[in-house]
């Protein structure tokens, strides 16, 4: 009998604000490019105030990627903590329009923390620089991981991003121990490469121990092996876990798995906003992979919903992916 839910993510829960900016401003303003750096609620204050225009839109990596997940009519859940607060009300309503369940409880109008929020900051290149400030998402506990959900999934997808709070280690471990007793398998997207110095032994024992598939860029996987060679990092990597979907920006990606490399092409793709590259890559990864399609499929399904969402602000899809993989002759 099948599983009620095919991929279940767990992360930050995220309200995106988008605004495009000269790098000028990054440097004027010690913000910087190319990065994610954690900020307060006082800071994030700060540089709302001194942006321009900006776009609103929900996000956080993991729930990007479950976003992208349902809008391809698999089926999904999400776990991640807000506020009940007004952001808290439209991340929760905003997953639910895409059809993933999302069912956590609120943190009470009356705690401390606010709805996290990311100030994503778009140079003339394309490339984001985030400030985040997590919020109540900090505060997931494993008193916010349902076991049943869990072990009546096929996938969990464990943001790594998710490893900066003082409960998650021990939430991803509840969640884990759930899917893996229900017969599930566990990916692990490693997020960021200063994410990855933070928290490489840990990654590296849930690595071995836990995931069947990792999702990353070069930049992470390098960081996680600390070598410079990638394609030794790769075969490193490859050791340790069944299946590697490792990112290359234009390049596409490589894949191990089963001791054989595989490389899937991008396609060229004017970029307007790099940001959710890599959510959206696992989105198309994931149709693949529980549709039965052969590696290099898998992989360019993966390529086509990253050129999706590189070619407009926000991480969300705007076109249907179905279609644009039909485009490209995938289906």
């Amino acid at each position: 009998m099948s599983k009620t839910y095919q991929v279940v993510g767990i992360g930050n829960s995220i309200v995106d604000v988008l605004s495009h900016v000269e790098d000028a401003f990054l440097t004027e303003n010690g913000i910087e490019k190319g990065v994610m750096t954690l900020i307060d609620l006082e800071r994030a204050a700060a540089i709302y105030a001194i942006t321009g225009p900006s776009t609103e839109i929900s996000g956080g990596s993991a729930a990007n990627t479950i976003a992208g997940i349902a809008q391809l009519g698999l089926r999904t859940a999400y776990v991640g903590k807000v506020k009940d607060d007004q952001l808290g009300a439209i991340f929760a309503h905003d997953m639910r329009a895409q059809g993933a369940g999302y069912e956590v409880p609120l943190a009470p109008a009356d705690h401390e923390a606010e709805t996290g929020r990311c100030m994503v900051m778009v140079s003339p290149d394309g490339e984001r620089s985030m400030n985040t400030y997590l919020g109540v998402s900090e505060f997931l506990t494993a008193d916010d991981i349902d076991e049943a959900m869990m072990a009546d999934a096929e996938w969990i997808y464990l943001e790594g991003y998710r490893f900066d709070g003082p409960e998650s280690h021990a939430a991803f471990a509840k969640a884990i121990a759930a899917c893996k007793g229900g017969g599930g398998r566990v990916s692990l997207t490693l997020s960021d490469p200063f994410c990855v110095e933070r928290h490489r032994d840990a990654f590296r024992e849930m690595i071995k121990d836990h995931v069947d598939l990792l999702f990353c860029n070069e930049h992470e996987l390098r960081a996680m092996y600390q070598d410079d060679d990638l394609s030794v990092v790769l075969r490193l990597a490859a050791q340790e876990v069944d299946t590697v979907a490792c990112t290359v920006g234009p390049k596409g990606a490589y894949i191990w798995r089963d001791g054989k490399e595989t490389h899937a092409p991008a396609d060229k793709v004017q970029i307007v906003d790099a940001t959710g590259a890599g959510d959206l890559f696992a989105s198309g990864f994931f149709y693949g992979e529980l549709n039965g399609y052969d590696t290099l499929t898998t992989g360019r399904m993966g390529c086509v919903a990253a050129g999706e969402i590189i070619s407009h602000i926000g991480a969300r899809p705007e076109t249907d992916l179905k279609s644009l993989f039909a485009k490209h002759d995938l289906l």
